[in-house]
């Protein structure tokens, strides 16, 4: 007899979003109809299992439980690499993507929780393909404005990654180059590096990505300069800061607090680029701003 399925599993689904495969992992797909909608996007060489933490707590908690949807963008994770990574692999496909996702299942209204890449593509189609179908933004070390030395750092090891005979050894890359996240239990990062691993034809193994996806920063060189955009938004916005991030500087996020959506600014203790959103207090900053 097969096992039957807690109602608190996520659902893994593959959905064809603006021509190309897509995948996303749903929490609280058993949940009844007109339960509230959270869109839950990852960074730029992560994948949707980094929401596993704060997903499973905004769908299983008494009071008012999220469906949580959490894709994988496309070079990333078990989505389709894009055939054509000079056009789509940027902030305005990514936008695309989300739309298709939220009409191919029906849904017309969500909030959204972006974490850095993530957050960026939220402000992209909430003033765009989204506009006024996003009720409240949650950017999670994101702003309209990112530090030059932070992202040549990022496409430092993200346009090549590393490859290693043993996933021992990508794990412990995973917590070296991960470090600003903050605390993560042996448990999480274990699971942080079997959900970012492929392998290769010579047997090793190395992150998940497509290496195209930093074709971003060479055909797309402003896809991250957001102010004009930022500044027409006209819905509640929480910013949750790294207290070390080197990629949302004090300035640009105290900028926030005054343009466009005048974000609440939250700073997050004990971590840099980005809060993995994995303990209680995290979870609680995200739960208390969508509640309000």
């Amino acid at each position: 007899m097969n096992p039957t399925a807690s109602p608190a599993a996520p659902v893994s689904r593959y959905l064809r979003c603006a021509g190309r495969e897509l995948h996303c992992m749903e929490w609280g797909a058993h949940l009844p109809a007109g339960s509230p909608v959270l869109l839950a996007w990852h960074g730029l060489a992560r994948t949707g299992r980094d929401m596993d933490d704060i997903a499973e707590h905004l769908s299983t908690r008494a009071d008012r439980p999220y469906r949580v949807l959490c894709p994988d963008t496309i070079g990333r994770g078990l989505s389709q690499w894009s055939p054509k990574p000079e056009q789509e692999y940027c902030l305005a496909f990514y936008a695309q993507l989300a739309a298709a996702l939220l009409d191919g299942l029906g849904i017309e209204a969500v909030d959204w929780l972006g974490t850095s890449m993530g957050g960026a593509i939220g402000v992209v189609a909430a003033d765009g393909v989204l506009r006024d179908r996003i009720g409240r933004l949650v950017l999670n070390d994101s702003g309209p404005e990112l530090a030059a030395g932070a992202i040549a750092r990022i496409r430092s090891y993200a346009g090549s990654p590393s490859a290693f005979d043993t996933v021992t050894e990508l794990e412990q890359y995973f917590r070296t180059v991960y470090r600003p996240y903050g605390w993560l239990s042996d448990a999480q990062w274990r699971r942080l590096t079997e959900t970012s691993i492929r392998r290769l034809s010579d047997g090793r193994v190395t992150p998940h990505y497509d290496p195209a996806m930093v074709m971003q920063f060479t055909h797309h060189a402003d896809d991250y300069a957001r102010w004009p955009e930022w500044d027409r938004l006209r819905l509640p916005v929480l910013c949750l800061r790294g207290e070390s991030s080197d990629l949302l500087l004090p300035e640009s996020a105290e900028a926030m607090r005054h343009r466009g959506p005048c974000a609440e600014v939250v700073t997050v203790a004990g971590c840099g680029h980005a809060p993995a959103l994995n303990t209680p207090e995290q979870c609680a900053l995200v739960a208390r701003f969508l509640d309000a």
